[in-house]
């Protein structure tokens, strides 16, 4: 078994991991533990009630959090002609069409978002072995795949993020970083509960959020009384 550091044993004195929290004391007690060399994220991992083995009962959206995650967005676009043009007029940070195709295709995944415009979706669907396992293939349900170029970046450099659950039916996100005011974390929370409840499943039956713990980079998770939270 491995050895606690003594920074862990800190932290798990200073909360009771059998307990439910409300999302004010547990955000508070991660911004209370003992700090590292590097401004952490606050990660979510949501417990849903959906049957991942049917296909019509899957959790995916987007949420523009309202204050970001903390982090300088790194967006690729694959464009052509204008629509190249308007991309990084927008501030997109690599711009290209068959040349950056054949990159990705190499192994480069130095980004954080990706956008096509549809004429491009025939070569971009091509890297779906690298870009789908890092969450990264563009789609037209998370307007990525767009004609407006412009406003999806525009909306990926302001803190819109795309949530999807996994084979558990765990929806795990980051949602901010640690040295943001607490009021901040709490609003960009609520924001990611709100669109994971607008993108119930109809035919998901019984409770549709069932469990939900918070934590940091570095650090255990904390369980919330979802009862408590107020997700308009």
């Amino acid at each position: 078994m491995a050895k606690m550091s003594k920074r862990f044993k800190e932290i798990m004195g200073s909360f009771d991991p059998e307990n439910l929290y409300t999302l004010d004391e547990a955000v508070e007690i991660l911004k209370k533990c003992p700090t590292v060399k590097f401004d952490q994220s606050i990660e979510i991992s949501l417990k849903s009630g959906i049957d991942v083995k049917k296909s019509d009962q899957q959790v995916r959206g987007t949420v523009a959090l309202p204050h970001g995650i903390g982090k300088e967005i790194r967006v690729l676009v694959f464009a052509r002609g204008d629509k190249a043009q308007e991309a990084t007029d927008a501030g997109a940070d690599f711009v290209g069409s068959d040349e950056l195709v054949e990159k990705v295709k190499g192994g480069w995944t130095d980004f954080d978002a990706v956008v096509a415009t549809p004429d491009m979706m025939r070569d971009v669907g091509r890297l779906g072995k690298i870009l789908g396992p890092r969450s990264l293939m563009p789609t037209p349900k998370a307007g990525t795949v767009t004609a407006d170029v412009s406003k999806a970046v525009q909306e990926l450099k302001a803190g819109k993020i795309e949530f999807k659950n996994d084979k558990s039916g765990l929806v795990n996100n980051s949602v901010g970083k640690l040295s943001f005011e607490k009021d901040k974390i709490i609003e960009n929370i609520q924001a990611f509960l709100s669109a994971v409840a607008r993108v119930r499943p109809p035919t998901a039956k019984g409770h549709y959020m069932q469990s939900l713990a918070l934590s940091t980079t570095m650090g255990p998770g904390i369980r919330i009384d979802l009862n408590t939270i107020t997700a308009n």
